[in-house]
C-alpha cells in the first residue's frame, strides 16, 4: 500500500496582517510540506465577520509572497463554504448527532467551566440558540509529531462542543475539520495554542468516518511581557522590508538556523536551504501547562 501524497495547509484568519508569530506558523507548515515534496495550500478562515479587517485577506497573500512562501492551487475561502457546513449540521440534526442548546457562558462558568450536557435531551429548537455536537466518541489522547502522546482533560474531551454559535456563525472546530477533510489534508501544522482543540476535531473526523490527519504543533512567539504574539494583543505587522532578516528570525524560533546564518541569500534561497535542513527534532517545545 503506497502512502498518500502529502497535503499541508496554512489557514490564517483575516483579522489583520501577519505578524512574526503567524510567519513562524506559516513557515513551519511550508517547510514540513516541502521537505516531503508535498503540496502546501492556503485557506483563508473568514467566517467571523465582526473580527475581520477589510483588505486583510489580500494583504496576507502579499505578505506570504514577499517571503517567497508560494502556495499551491487556488486560495480557499471559508466564507464560500457556508452552505456545505449547514448541510452537515442539518444531517447531524436529523440523526440526533447534534442538538440546540440554550445555556449561556455565565451558566457554564457557574457549573465549573465545562458544559455538562444539560440540553442534550431537551429537544429545543428556534432562533438565538447554539448548536452542539453530540460527542459520542470522545478523544482522550492523540499523537503529536512534536509533543508525542498528548493527554486531554477528561471533562473537556467528553464535552458536547459548539458547532454553530448563538449569533449564527459557524464554529472554528466545525469549519476547520470539514475543510481539512474535503481538501484531503494529511497533516495539520499550526501553533501550539491550538493543541487542545485537536481532540474535538478528531472526534468530528470519527463521526465523518474519515481518518484524521497527523498533527504537528509549533512553538509560539511571545512578547517581552510573556504574552503570545497575536492580533488581539496588537502584535506589529511584519514589515515589507528586511525580509531575509525576518525570515531568519522565524527560522531561529523554529530551531532551524541562527539569525545570521544565511543573511547574504535571497528569501527563496534561504527557503531552499531550510527545506533541505528541516529537522523536527530541533523544534523548541513550550510547556503544555502554559496552554
Amino acid at each position: 500500500m503506497t502512502a498518500k501524497p502529502y497535503i499541508g495547509r496554512f489557514a490564517p484568519s483575516p483579522s489583520g496582517p501577519l505578524h512574526l508569530g503567524s510567519l513562524v506558523a506559516a513557515l513551519g507548515s511550508y517547510l514540513q510540506a516541502r521537505s516531503q515534496q508535498g503540496q502546501w495550500l492556503l485557506r483563508i478562515e473568514d467566517i467571523d465577520p465582526p473580527r475581520e479587517q477589510a483588505g486583510a485577506s489580500t494583504l496576507i497573500q502579499k505578505q506570504l509572497e514577499q517571503f517567497a512562501l508560494y502556495w499551491d492551487g487556488e486560495v480557499r475561502y471559508q466564507s464560500q463554504q457556508l452552505k456545505r457546513y449547514q448541510q452537515q449540521i442539518d444531517h447531524w440534526l436529523s440523526q440526533q448527532q447534534a442538538y440546540y442548546c440554550q445555556c449561556t457562558r455565565k451558566q457554564i462558568k457557574a457549573s465549573g467551566g465545562v458544559y455538562l450536557g444539560n440540553c442534550r435531551n431537551k429537544q429545543l429548537s428556534g432562533d438565538g440558540l447554539a448548536l452542539r455536537f453530540c460527542n459520542q466518541q470522545p478523544v482522550y489522547h492523540f499523537h503529536d509529531q512534536a509533543y508525542g502522546e498528548v493527554q486531554l482533560p477528561t471533562a473537556e474531551a467528553e464535552e458536547d462542543f459548539i458547532i454553530k454559535r448563538r449569533d449564527g456563525l459557524y464554529a472554528y472546530n466545525l469549519a476547520v475539520t470539514l475543510d481539512d477533510a474535503e481538501q484531503g489534508i494529511t497533516e495539520v501544522v499550526r501553533g501550539a495554542d491550538l493543541l487542545y482543540t485537536t481532540g474535538k476535531q478528531i472526534a468530528i473526523f470519527k463521526r465523518l468516518a474519515q481518518p484524521a490527519p497527523a498533527y504537528l504543533h509549533l512553538p509560539l512567539v511571545f512578547d517581552q511581557h510573556g504574552n503570545k504574539l497575536s492580533k488581539q494583543n496588537h502584535a506589529p505587522s511584519i514589515s515589507g522590508k528586511q525580509n531575509q532578516q525576518l525570515l531568519l528570525k522565524a527560522l531561529n524560533y523554529l530551531g532551524q538556523a541562527s539569525e545570521n546564518q544565511w543573511i547574504e541569500l535571497s528569501c527563496e534561497q534561504i527557503l531552499n536551504k531550510a527545506v533541505a535542513n528541516w529537522q523536527l527534532a530541533t523544534l523548541p517545545k513550550i510547556s503544555l501547562n502554559s496552554q
